[in-house]
């Protein structure tokens, strides 16, 4: 497991520094299908995994004044009470449809990366929306973060240009803010979820992502600056395609078993009276 946990750690800091973004699409299914974390698990650890790699990130920017915080404050503070909510939710929501609602934002962020980058014009970049716009948006893309676990970072950057009015240089840096916050958020209350079913999280593995995945940042900007933006983004938009459609094809098999579960053993066969089961996913203790 350690050495599946180093390589999935340095995939998400590599990707992280060769796009500017779309690492943390990758938490998830790294933990899940390299680690073998079970999904909700993986879902809470892959907040608090954004969480501190997006506030490193957010670090430079922020020395540089390159951050907006009236931004921060109409999209993020919103963003954290929809993560909030979204994590809240997911207690009455199984690991296999919180996969599900996963894939289908994979998919988004693709078709996201496969459309061409279409300059800002300058009335645009400078007349920002109404903040009660840029609060529903910022609402909604954290209560997606709070069900999947993800930053979200593919959809603010663009909300923050077109409603926020922000050139791309402030939109990223505030993204990066945006999203240390709400999956903080996210994070906190997922560590309340787990433990009213008795788990906890596995922050040895949190923190080693988290290191691996800042170093990987690094090496992914040395090695960016050298590729092509616009062949990494496709190339990254088709793996996210494989790996989303794989996703989907694993959990709607999953549904489709739960849904016709095999005849259950009488309980006169059994030598009792059968003990009812609670139906919620079981996790290894940690």
């Amino acid at each position: 497991m350690v050495i599946w946990a180093w390589i999935g750690a340095l995939l998400i800091g590599l990707t992280l520094g060769l796009l500017g973004s779309g690492g943390s699409i990758l938490t998830v299914p790294v933990l899940v299908y390299l680690v073998g974390e079970p999904e909700k698990l993986a879902i809470a650890e892959s907040l608090g995994i954004v969480t501190l790699i997006s506030l490193v990130g957010a670090i430079p920017f922020a020395l540089k004044r390159q951050i907006d915080w009236r931004s921060v404050l109409y999209f993020g503070v919103p963003g954290m009470a929809g993560a909030y909510l979204g994590a809240y939710l997911s207690a009455f929501i199984s690991g296999s449809v919180q996969l599900l609602f996963f894939a289908g934002v994979m998919l988004l962020a693709s078709f996201m990366m496969f459309r061409k980058d279409r300059p800002v014009s300058p009335v645009t970049a400078s007349t920002p929306h109404a903040a009660w716009k840029i609060m529903i948006e910022g609402l909604v893309v954290g209560v997606v973060t709070g069900i999947v676990g993800v930053g979200g970072g593919f959809l603010i950057v663009p909300a923050l240009v077109i409603l926020g009015g922000l050139p791309m240089h402030l939109a990223i840096g505030t993204s990066l803010a945006i999203i240390a916050l709400k999956s903080a958020s996210g994070f906190y209350k997922y560590i309340d979820v787990l433990a009213e079913a008795g788990f906890s999280m596995n922050w040895s593995l949190i923190l080693l992502f988290t290191v691996i995945g800042i170093a990987g940042t690094f090496a992914g900007k040395l090695i960016g600056s050298r590729i092509s933006q616009d062949v990494l983004k496709r190339s990254f938009a088709v793996f996210l395609v494989a790996m989303g459609t794989f996703i989907l094809w694993q959990n709607v098999g999953a549904l489709v078993r739960t849904d016709h579960p095999a005849p259950a053993e009488p309980a006169s066969a059994a030598g009792g009276t059968a003990a009812y089961q609670p139906d919620f996913p079981t996790y290894t203790a940690r």
